[in-house]
């Protein structure tokens, strides 16, 4: 009778132990990865400003943003109320400035992470080429700082900010 209680009670701590192991998994997998999101939307935002920008990178980075999203980028677009045609915007204007650029470069300096509903990376980048509505030469240098509010897995209201 002693062993059976004995490997009666070894199958229970090992089925609990199975069973905590396993529900802490899940919830940390559970969690999103900002960091990782930050990196992934950092690339793709980048990558629409490249000399060889085209629509299937524009289309890759518009699939990280909900179909509403607001977007302000001070002091240009103060207002980021979401609109039903936020994607569809960003979109129009974005493909305005595809190829815009002959030179292209960033980095990605840091990143910050709030909670599980916001992230904002900082990075600076240089850009020269012609601006396609004046066609005359820009060129800059700056450091930027996007604020990012996230929901269900996608950005809702990007925030940009200058240093």
């Amino acid at each position: 009778m002693q062993r059976f209680n004995l490997a009666t009670l070894l199958v229970v701590l090992t089925t609990f132990t199975v069973s905590v192991f396993s529900n802490d998994t899940l919830a940390n997998q559970s969690k999103p990865d900002l960091k990782g999101f930050a990196q992934l939307y950092f690339d793709r935002m980048t990558a629409t400003q490249m000399p060889n920008a085209d629509s299937a990178a524009l289309e890759s980075y518009l699939s990280l943003l909900t179909d509403d999203v607001g977007h302000s980028h001070l002091p240009w677009v103060k207002d980021d109320s979401r609109l039903p045609s936020g994607k569809a915007d960003m979109r129009k204007g974005m493909t305005f400035y595809l190829g815009a650029h002959d030179k292209y470069e960033a980095e990605l300096l840091d990143v910050f992470t709030f909670n599980d509903s916001a992230v904002a990376i900082r990075y600076k980048n240089y850009a020269k080429g012609i601006h396609p509505q004046n066609n005359q030469p820009i060129e800059y240098s700056q450091v930027m700082m996007e604020v990012l509010e996230l929901e269900d897995g996608k950005v809702a209201v990007i925030r940009k900010y200058h240093e």
